[in-house]
């Protein structure tokens, strides 16, 4: 049995393809910012191509097809963003210069509740949790002020990433043609085929991605204006952004939004918890479980597998592109390993 495995397996074209394999990662992680890009721009151009794939049938040039659909889509991207960044602008400034007073006031208030002082198991130290707190939330906003003040930088990283998108839509048939020829005959029909589904899932993920942060930003924003608290859109927008790193972004929202409306009242808060729990209800037990499951089709241990992993080697990019990498990834374990199996 053993010795018909390895004849069948343990061959020496197998071993130069794992030992190739395990290189172009030594090498990928070597220019990880470069490739990250490529990744990102990959993942944004199969969410387009399906869009790209219709008018291209009505006009026959790919190559125009491609372009009308970036231009739309930043078009969009434009009048979403414009109106809500002039919206929010003034909130932002305010509470960003705020926040670390919010959270000083938040530290004294905690350390002056009797419950808290009366145990000695339940004592805590708090205000390292709130200064790390404050911290973490200052570098964020830092961070953002840092991309505005780099535009010049930030706008060459957007252009080339635009073209890289482009290209890989309008030359999407190249490409695969390309792609299959690093792969034997009797093979590329297989290489083929995990390709169309590699492609259809993480183009899928942009498009849930969307639609779930759009549901907690509707949600979180609309709320808190109907309770009448303060910097409602941004704390919107907060947890929206947060919302995209599963399990901790949510928290961390949470904490900055109850910080933020502290010092409104006690019915400021509740009304924060109260729509930050409608929120997250909607999200989860309605809106993502039908998105994500239709788009990716992954549970959702895999995707925070790959959260923690693509956290650890890529960053701040890596969570958010943690489901698409996971996508990649089950693709080629099912259909590499799996199905060999069965």
């Amino acid at each position: 049995m053993f010795e018909n495995i390895f004849q069948k397996y343990i061959t020496a074209k197998n071993i130069i393809f794992f030992v190739t394999v395990i290189l172009f990662l030594v090498f990928i992680s070597t220019i990880k910012d470069v490739a990250i890009m490529f990744f990102a721009s990959y993942v944004i151009s199969c969410s387009l191509n399906p869009i790209v794939d219709k008018i291209q049938n009505k006009i026959k040039n790919r190559s125009i097809a491609s372009a009308v659909v970036l231009l739309g889509a930043l078009c969009i991207i434009m009048v979403i963003t414009v109106p809500l960044a002039l919206l929010v602008g003034n909130e932002v400034k305010n509470f960003s210069t705020s926040l670390p007073a919010y959270f000083n006031d938040f530290s004294t208030e905690i350390a002056k509740i009797p419950f808290i002082n009366k145990f000695n198991a339940l004592q805590f130290n708090w205000e390292g949790l709130i200064s790390a707190a404050s911290n973490y939330a200052s570098e964020i906003f830092n961070e953002i002020i840092n991309i505005g003040l780099n535009v010049g930088s930030t706008l060459i990283y957007l252009i080339v990433s635009l073209i890289i998108i482009y290209y890989f839509m309008a030359d999407k048939d190249i490409i695969e043609k390309t792609y299959l020829r690093l792969f034997p005959k009797n093979m590329r029909e297989k290489a083929g085929n995990i390709l169309n589904i590699i492609s259809k899932k993480i183009g899928g993920y942009i498009f849930a991605l969307i639609i779930t942060v759009s549901s907690v930003f509707i949600v979180m924003s609309v709320g808190l204006l109907i309770f009448n608290v303060n910097y409602a859109v941004i704390m919107g927008v907060i947890t929206a952004i947060l919302d995209i790193i599963p399990i901790v972004g949510p928290a961390i929202a949470l904490v900055i939004c109850i910080v933020a409306s502290f010092e409104t009242g006690p019915a400021a808060i509740a009304a924060v918890i109260g729509v930050f729990a409608i929120a997250q209800l909607v999200e989860n037990q309605f809106v993502r479980p039908y998105v994500f499951g239709k788009f990716l089709d992954i549970h959702p241990i895999m995707i925070y597998l790959f959260l923690f992993i693509t956290a650890k080697y890529m960053g701040a990019t890596g969570v958010i592109l943690a489901p698409a990498v996971a996508a990649t990834a089950c693709v080629l374990i099912e259909e590499l390993y799996m199905k060999n199996l069965d």
